[in-house]
């Protein structure tokens, strides 16, 4: 598997993060070109290599309207623009759409998070840091390069936070800021003694947005190494690094939601069990359980993916007569997994086949099994022995 492994051993930023990622593609030149013609309005970028503690690395910088971020920019460049106008923008962008929806993906979280700091509703918030054009410009660039590199799991460092406090639009914050704060709910942080802003909000929503899980580096073929540089000076070198290589030791971080009812008949429990499939639930079961006052019920219990919790939780008010749902989350040993198509003579099988943590594991699809042991006129059993003939024949 094809894995991406971020050290954020001195925060994360989006300029950081675009750097050390543009490292790892062949023709990082030819890459700033695609950048450039993407249609930011305004938006000009610039790679140039950056040395900090001796070790070499890229700094990629945007010019927007000429100026870079920090010295004297126009005044119109400070505005404050609401969701509705970044969409905008963003919809405008001469990229795939796939890469737009990432875009918009990591918008929405930050759009998520600036509701609940600011106490007002998403269409009516408007970014502060992470609302201007460099941002967009650091977002669409990271996005662009996730796109190119594609890797099938991509994990992170726990997140050095830095200490002490930043100045922004509202006043003097301290470290982490609100935002970024909210964002890394759920993934670990520490301060330490630096001093400063190591992780801004650009860049936790992008580690959010992409991270599967954050922890320890997993066991990997390491084949590249990227470093994207920061612009501030620390006894430490402020850079970001990323290791592309490959992995068979997956995991990724899970939650589980479950109700208990007493009340549903097996015909409701099984509706609403398929539609928190159709919703996108990875795994949905029963349990029975002993209620109040004596009375047998039943406990449904839904796995789903960390984002697609609020969801899950719509759908089980909806279909069920809980009036609560309680949600654990926690992270999980998963297997490489992928889907082959055997041909026999009996017609076509498919195979799910796994790995990982030294196992190997193969499994005929049900429905193609039955499928044969229908039109052969045999037992379910001896149709699976007729297939593996086959596929040792092969």
């Amino acid at each position: 598997m094809k894995a991406l492994y971020i050290d954020c051993g001195m925060g994360a930023a989006g300029d950081m993060l675009c750097g050390a990622l543009l490292e790892l593609i062949p023709d990082a030149k030819a890459f700033i070109g695609e950048l450039n013609a993407v249609g930011i309005p305004g938006v000009e970028y610039q790679a140039e290599p950056f040395e900090k503690c001796k070790i070499k690395g890229t700094h990629v910088s945007v010019r927007i309207y000429g100026s870079i971020e920090g010295e004297d920019e126009p005044e119109h460049v400070h505005h404050h623009s609401g969701l509705s106008e970044t969409e905008h923008i963003i919809e405008g962008l001469n990229i795939p759409e796939k890469i737009k929806k990432d875009i918009l993906g990591v918008y929405n979280l930050l759009a998520a998070v600036e509701s609940e700091v600011h106490g007002v509703p998403v269409s009516d918030i408007h970014f502060h840091e992470v609302g201007t054009l460099d941002a967009i410009a650091d977002i669409t660039a990271v996005c662009m390069l996730m796109d190119r590199l594609a890797p099938d799991a991509v994990f992170a460092s726990a997140v050095h936070v830095g200490s002490g406090s930043v100045k922004c639009a509202h006043g003097i914050l301290p470290v982490p800021a609100p935002a970024t704060a909210l964002l890394l709910k759920g993934v670990p942080v520490y301060g330490g003694n630096i001093e400063g802003e190591l992780c801004t909000p650009t860049g936790a929503a992008l580690l959010k947005y992409y991270v599967s899980r954050f922890g320890q580096m997993p066991v990997m073929e390491i084949e590249k190494i990227g470093y994207g540089m920061g612009m501030k000076n620390f006894e430490r070198a402020n850079c970001v690094r990323a290791f592309l290589g490959h992995t068979s030791d997956v995991s990724d971080r899970i939650a589980q939601l479950s109700c208990n009812v007493d009340d549903m008949t097996a015909e409701e429990i099984g509706f609403a069990m398929d539609r928190l499939f159709e919703g996108g639930a990875k795994e949905v079961f029963t349990v029975p359980a002993g209620m109040k006052k004596n009375r047998p019920g039943t406990m449904i219990c839904v796995i789903c993916s960390r984002e697609d919790e609020d969801r899950m939780a719509r759908l089980l008010f909806k279909h069920t007569s809980t009036i609560g749902v309680r949600v654990s989350e926690m992270e999980r040993f998963i297997m490489d997994r992928e889907l082959e198509t055997l041909h026999t003579k009996y017609g076509d099988v498919r195979v799910k086949k796994s790995g990982g943590y030294g196992i190997k594991r193969s499994k005929y699809e049900y429905d193609d099994v039955v499928a044969i042991a229908k039109r052969e006129d045999i037992s379910f059993r001896k149709a699976g022995e007729l297939i593996r003939k086959e596929e040792e024949n092969e």
